[in-house]
């Protein structure tokens, strides 16, 4: 009987991947990244292979960087996608992190010519289950939506309360009662006017700016009781 060669360390990256999902809002819908696969048949999520010196929040760092030329964003794992059935080619284990960028942070992918952005509600043909990993992303920030700020980072420094509404209703897929979403909001104690507005059709809207000292408050309770 012929035993198998080890498994070396490089055997094992070859096997290991970083995704990440990377969210923002663009024209006025919530959106994700996607690259053209190898084979150009059908889109992917962004992703790097893991080098043997990088940790898994350098890999997924270094795929921000790579497609859309930013290393600082917000960053979360989500989860690692192994069942030795979801790739027919080859064993392959994903690590997924999503990513969250502030409006207009990004107008064109620099990292890579065939990648584009896509609305959560029209995304084209995806590879494997990457189809699957978008929505379990888009569950998760939603959910998060409701415990914690992560809302405040698709938006810029400066925002008007409808600004801040429009953001909710295009995460959660509904609309929100304006008087109530208000009322909520500013008796959550996150946010705080500034001395800053912007002019509109109307009366210049007032801008406010999410409140750094808020961040274990929010953890602690829901947003939205």
């Amino acid at each position: 009987m012929v035993s198998s060669p080890p498994t070396t360390s490089k055997d094992l990256l070859d096997k290991l991947e970083v995704r990440v999902v990377i969210f923002s809002l663009r024209d006025n819908s919530l959106q994700a990244l996607l690259a053209r696969s190898s084979n150009n048949s059908a889109w992917e999520l962004p992703g790097v292979p893991i080098q043997i010196d990088q940790s898994l929040e350098e890999a997924a760092s270094q795929c921000l960087s790579h497609f859309i030329g930013l290393r600082e964003a917000y960053l979360e794992q989500l989860y690692t996608y192994g069942h030795p059935q979801r790739d027919p080619s080859a064993r392959l284990i994903s690590v997924v992190y999503f990513a969250i960028i502030p409006a207009n942070t990004v107008t064109l992918p620099a990292g890579h010519a065939q990648a584009c952005w896509f609305s959560i509600d029209a995304l084209p043909e995806l590879i494997l289950d990457h189809s699957e990993i978008i929505g379990y992303a888009l569950r998760r920030l939603r959910y998060k939506l409701e415990y914690t700020a992560v809302g405040f980072e698709l938006l810029p420094e400066f925002f008007s309360l409808t600004e801040l509404q429009q953001t909710y209703e295009l995460i959660l897929g509904e609309k929100l009662d304006k008087r109530n979403f208000r009322r909520r909001i500013l008796q959550a104690g996150v946010i705080e006017p500034t001395q800053q507005s912007r002019s509109s059709e109307g009366r210049p809207a007032r801008l406010y700016r999410y409140r750094p000292d808020a961040v274990a408050e929010v953890q602690a309770r829901r947003l939205f009781p």
